[in-house]
């Protein structure tokens, strides 16, 4: 099997990764809010963290493919299919990319290198690339050397959320932003084209699905239990459909999905940015979704509609009882100091990526909560992310298991 991911918390053997490229020195004050960010990370130390972050997964025996190489992968496989996936890539970089066309495709077909072609469609085609020259255009009377024909796309280090590994499955998003929306067509390629993948994944979701689904909002809880949250960037009709199309594959052994309603705010963007599992019966959370969140049970696998209906019991006996534990400790981010925690949620400290049962990565910043991670009996593995941070996603954001090993 290509893909197999039965949990959120079984021995990691492969995940998929992006190192950050040029796309975040494309990033400028005037443009970062609407690329979703808050801040410019400083590229060179932001990949030095991200190599370490990738050397601490290796030293732990887990094998780390990248985002860009598979798809480079894909086009040497099929080399019919440049051309389409250059077609694809202007056609959904918006307006400006379609009005130029002709010059886009003419450009990026210049780049021999499939490598090289990838991460320059990553990183954003500004226009005097295209034109060095005088092209006998009002534009060029404008010199504005910071407009794009091909917008960057600083987010695609964050790997987690353009699409999901779901048991032997895959979920490919309609994302909740246009401009996230287009870090899809690499996993589209890669699961449709890539000789390791394609006919082989069956895909549960896709981009041509009308709503707003993004993988930071998906916990494989267990062989039989999905977790999905309604998000500020996951909406419920797409927890539905995503549900049902689960449930009418014979093979899935999902019989469960636990839809998690959280507080729409960019603070709490995904379910993973304030809830992740540590251990078989532990879990971090950050305490200011406690007072709102609602958990909705949705059942019905080989039956013509499914069955919903809300939980009225708290969170900790309705993960206990779904996983068929005693109880579930709740470690709460930054503990009970309110400003500790703040803190620390805006800088992931939720966000922790399992590695093994009761064992994480996690930025070393949030020492508050890696101390009662500790005290829990979890072994955290830390690493500077000073400058990663800075999108707004931790370890479990900044990664896509394809392979662990069931419980």
């Amino acid at each position: 099997m290509p893909v197999c991911v039965r949990s959120e918390i079984g021995p990691l053997k492969k995940v998929m990764l992006k190192r950050p490229g040029k796309e975040l020195e494309h990033l400028v004050p005037e443009t970062m809010g609407s690329l979703l960010f808050d801040d410019i990370p400083f590229l060179h130390r932001a990949q030095e963290e991200h190599d370490r972050f990738a050397a601490l997964l290796r030293s732990q025996g887990v094998q780390v493919l990248y985002l860009d190489e598979l798809t480079a992968e894909t086009l040497k496989a099929n080399p019919g299919l440049r051309e389409q996936f250059i077609r694809d890539a202007v056609e959904q970089a918006g307006p400006t990319a379609r009005g130029y066309r002709e010059p886009v495709e003419e450009y990026l077909s210049s780049i021999e290198d499939d490598l090289e072609l990838i991460r320059s469609v990553m990183a954003g085609v500004p226009r005097k690339d295209l034109f060095p020259g005088n092209t006998g255009h009002l534009a060029d009377l404008i010199d504005d050397s910071m407009d794009f024909a091909i917008p960057p796309m600083p987010n695609l280090y964050f790997t987690r959320d353009p699409f999901a590994i779901i048991g032997e499955g895959v979920s490919l998003h309609r994302m909740h932003t246009e401009i996230r929306n287009r870090e899809v067509l690499f996993g589209q390629y890669i699961f449709n084209y890539h000789p390791d993948y394609k006919g082989c994944v069956k895909q549960y979701y896709t981009r041509n699905d009308h709503f707003s689904l993004e993988g930071g909002d998906i916990l494989n809880l267990s062989e039989n239990v999905l977790a999905v949250g309604i998000s500020e960037r996951t909406q419920a009709e797409a927890v539905d459909r995503l549900a049902r199309n689960i449930f009418r594959d014979e093979e899935s052994r999902i019989d469960t999905v636990l839809a998690f309603y959280i507080p729409h705010t960019r603070a709490f963007m995904h379910l993973d940015t304030v809830f992740t599992q540590v251990d078989h019966d532990k879990f971090t959370v950050h305490p200011g979704i406690l007072p709102s969140l609602r958990i909705f049970e949705i059942t019905g696998r080989g039956e013509l509609k499914p069955h919903f209906r809300e939980l009225d019991e708290s969170p900790q006996e309705a993960l206990a009882r779904y996983l068929h534990r005693d109880k579930v400790e709740l470690i709460r981010c930054g503990g009970s100091d309110r400003i500790a925690a703040d803190r620390e949620q805006w800088n992931d400290g939720s966000n922790t990526l399992c590695i093994a049962p009761g064992k994480v990565l996690v930025y070393d910043r949030n020492y508050v909560t890696n101390r009662l991670l500790e005290d829990a009996g979890i072994t955290v593995l830390s690493f500077n992310g000073s400058e990663l941070s800075r999108g707004r996603g931790g370890p479990r954001c900044m990664s896509m298991p394809f392979e662990r090993e069931d419980l």
